[in-house]
């Protein structure tokens, strides 16, 4: 006699994290554990319409598929899986789109459903035969119906038809289709449009004449291996942007609605807009056609399922780093069971997280455990060099190439190593090699930033800056690198925190030829790197700013904010020098300060570690209002021109509203919003009778001190808790704020600039 195996489930936390025990169902059910089951819906774009599945169980219509996630299994895994088992539908990862998450509490004949279901959407571009599906034993037959009809007979409590979870469940679906299938054309077209006039282009060009006729040839390499980041960093973002990208690309010019997404699409580089909070611009029915061979059985005349690829309508915060499922909890407890020198690699900044269950099923094997076996283990370690291996030694071979070419000894010495380090996953020496490199033709390559990784801010994306350096701005600024560990010396906080041992922080000033990989939405004017903890202990860090980027900025978007919002008195001390001089400031202040620090258990760490998704924020506003108190303890010694005196405070005040207007899920523009907050709560900032604001210059500067004291020594101590209460209670949208943004608004100053590199787009045309 076969004894039929007990099925077991994940026991959630109440609010739906893994607490790594697993528990048969019905003692789960028994017990009312918390467990997380998915439903899968298809929908057929054409005719407007859901696919419903008959129950043998209690012979009602239901969801086109759904079922329990086992132990040990993923929430999309078990949604690919069940949808192959109940209806034999194959379809990619790529195929499923997560547009909720219903909590059911139920109760029922003395036991207990307290379930989270993740409910996905699939989207065909027709509906698929009935004669296509393979159904399972417990399903009698499957059928399509409208969404309207299929609520109308929700409504009215058809016997026929299981009640969805909740009241709130059926909203939410139908909300959804109906939104994105209804919206008037010439409506969406209007709003895509106004939110590209956020943006003024300009174009940015450098003088090359400085350059040698090898360092020119170089040059042409150097800007297609920059191209080659773009693409990865595509994949990065989430990993059906690339097939977006192509299909807005070659849609654009079927409609102006068409043309507008792409011209959107372009600056964001994915479906979410970075000036709204991340909200989407795009939905799953402008995404790419796809086409899967053997998805169901064959069906005479007709060709196969087509689906759209799918993206989620909110943001994934572990972007493509990580599996799309995977919560904190789940990472942590798996983390936590490995190695220690395999917990830092988990944690490091050059790889993704995946899961082995997902490329089994995508083999077509089914992987679904049985025997409470804890899913811990399902998570493994990529490398970079490994997860973009073709990209990456294309890029190496370019970079390569252009070392060949170039007479410059440092110049040479970074791009045979960056090609190496591509191939390697070791980027330590190539970037020592780029704090090191002096070179007229200027290049940052590689892995850096974890903004996109909101989740933990471990994961660095890829990116590149190529210009031409400013040898008379770059000897300008050596000021600042010199007087480092002076600056440190006397930060705002106490003594017990400060490094003896900060390293000068090379500067270099460059004109920008072209930029690529994660550049999108707003534009930097500068960055200090690596981001490397050991770099910055042994040798601290470098930074690069981009004169070209800043003028633009400075022209056609602070000046305007100053005669918006700034009292009128106070006005004209808004000019380019402060504000060139405070982002320089800014970017030496992310060399000083806590960096790797001791816990109050002795522990050694870091401030990136140990604040995790705040990190971000938090050190952007470390290196605001530091800089801020650096250029006048600067001034106290008679370093900087007096005549600074008053201009940084005005010209970093309308600053406070050219970053807010990035959206506080940018770490830069929350890090802004706490700073003005902060200040206008202290009297630093004043609005006066006419709605516009003003500095005190009586009270500024302690306010100035105070707050860097504040953020410095959370950030020593690792205090993830105080700066979560730190940003939110500053780091929100306050009325000041608001009145400000919205007057902004009326009059059109643009938020940010869209770079257009006519050098650089000469040679990528050349190139196709």
């Amino acid at each position: 006699m076969q004894v039929k195996k007990v099925e077991y489930l994940d026991v959630l936390t109440k609010t739906g994290e893994k607490t790594g025990i697993s528990k048969p169902r019905g003692d789960v059910h028994r017990d009312g554990d918390y467990h997380r089951a998915v439903h899968v819906w298809i929908f057929s774009e054409s005719t407007q319409e859901l696919l419903l599945q008959l129950r043998v169980d209690c012979g009602l219509w239901d969801i086109s598929s759904a079922g329990h996630v086992s132990a040990g299994e993923s929430s999309l895994i078990s949604a690919m899986r069940e949808l192959q088992e109940e209806l034999g539908i194959t379809l990619p990862k790529d195929g499923f789109e997560l547009i909720f998450v219903s909590i059911q509490e139920r109760t029922y004949k003395g036991t207990f459903n307290n379930e989270y279901d993740d409910v996905y959407l699939v989207t065909t571009t027709d509906p698929i035969p009935l004669e296509a599906f393979t159904l399972e034993s417990k399903v009698s037959a499957v059928k399509y119906m409208s969404f309207e009809e299929y609520r109308r007979v929700l409504a009215q409590k058809d016997p026929d038809y299981l009640p969805l979870a909740n009241d709130e469940y059926g909203q939410q679906l139908f909300t959804i289709i109906e939104k994105r299938y209804k919206e008037n054309t010439e409506t969406r077209s209007l709003t895509i449009e106004k939110q590209l006039n956020r943006y003024a282009s300009i174009s940015l060009s450098a003088e090359l004449t400085g350059l040698t006729a090898a360092d020119k040839e170089a040059l042409s390499l150097l800007v297609k291996a920059a191209a080659i980041m773009d693409k990865i960093f595509y994949q990065q973002v989430w990993y059906s942007n690339p097939s977006l990208r192509d299909w807005l690309n070659e849609h654009a010019d079927k409609s102006q609605l068409d043309k507008l997404k792409w011209m959107y699409y372009v600056i964001n580089k994915s479906p979410w807009s970075s000036l709204d909070e991340n909200e989407a611009f795009l939905t799953t029915a402008d995404s790419a056609v796809k086409l899967p061979p053997n998805a169901t059985k064959p069906v005479s005349g007709w060709n196969g399922l087509e689906y759209r690829t799918a993206f989620p309508i909110l943001k994934p915060p572990g972007a493509s780093f990580y599996p799309p499922d995977m919560d904190k909890m789940e990472f942590n407890l798996w983390k936590d069971s490995l190695p220690e020198d395999q917990q830092k690699e988990a944690m490091g900044f050059f790889n993704v997280i995946r899961r082995r269950s997902e490329s089994f099923l995508e083999n077509m094997i089914s992987h679904k455990m049985e025997n409470g076996t804890s899913s811990l283990h399902d998570l493994y370690v990529v490398p970079y060099s490994q997860e973009y291996y073709s990209l990456l030694s294309e890029g190496a071979t370019l970079l390569r190439s252009a070392g060949d070419l170039t007479s410059s000894t440092s110049l040479k010495r970074l791009l045979y190593g960056k090609a190496g380090a591509f191939l390697s996953n070791d980027y330590y020496d190539s970037d020592i090699a780029w704090m090191e490199l002096d070179s007229k033709l200027d290049v940052t390559i590689g892995p850096y930033e974890t903004y996109e990784d909101a989740l933990f801010g471990y994961k660095a994306t890829f990116e590149a800056f190529i210009g031409v350096r400013d040898d008379e701005a770059t000897a300008q600024v050596k000021l600042f690198g010199d007087h480092l560990q002076v600056l440190e010396k006397n930060l705002p906080m106490d003594n017990i925190y400060k490094s003896e041992n900060v390293t000068a922080a090379p500067i270099r000033v460059i004109q920008l030829l072209y930029n690529a990989g994660d550049v999108k939405g707003p534009q930097t004017v500068a960055f200090n790197l690596p981001n490397d903890e050991r770099i910055v202990k042994d040798r601290g860090a470098s930074m690069v700013m981009l004169k070209n980027v800043s003028e633009a900025k400075f022209k056609l978007i602070l000046k305007p904010i100053a005669d918006v919002c700034i009292m009128e008195e106070q006005r004209e001390l808004a000019d380019f020098e402060s504000f060139f001089t405070h982002t320089i400031c800014h970017e030496c202040c992310h060399g000083i300060g806590p960096h790797t620090i001791t816990l109050p258990d002795e522990q050694k760490s870091t401030v990136r570690l140990e604040l995790q998704e705040l990190h971000s924020s938090i050190e952007e506003a470390k290196a605001d209002i530091v800089g801020l108190w650096a250029l006048r303890f600067l001034m106290d010694k008679d370093l900087l021109p007096k005549s600074l005196d008053k201009s940084i405070y005005v010209s970093f005040l309308a600053g406070c509203f050219r970053s807010v207007r990035f959206g506080l899920e940018e770490a830069h523009g929350k890090g802004q919003a706490l700073q003005f907050n902060y200040l206008f709560e202290k009297g630093a900032f004043i609005l006066r009778p006419d709605e516009t604001l003003a500095v005190d210059f009586e009270k500024v500067e302690d306010s100035v001190a105070s707050l860097s004291r504040e953020i410095l020594t959370i950030q020593a101590r690792g205090d993830k808790e105080a700066a979560r209460t730190l940003l939110q209670k500053y780091g929100v949208m306050t009325p000041p704020l608001k009145r400000a943004l919205k007057k902004l608004e009326i009059v059109q100053v643009p938020v940010d600039i869209i770079p257009d590199f006519p050098i650089a787009n000469q040679i990528l045309r050349g190139a196709n």
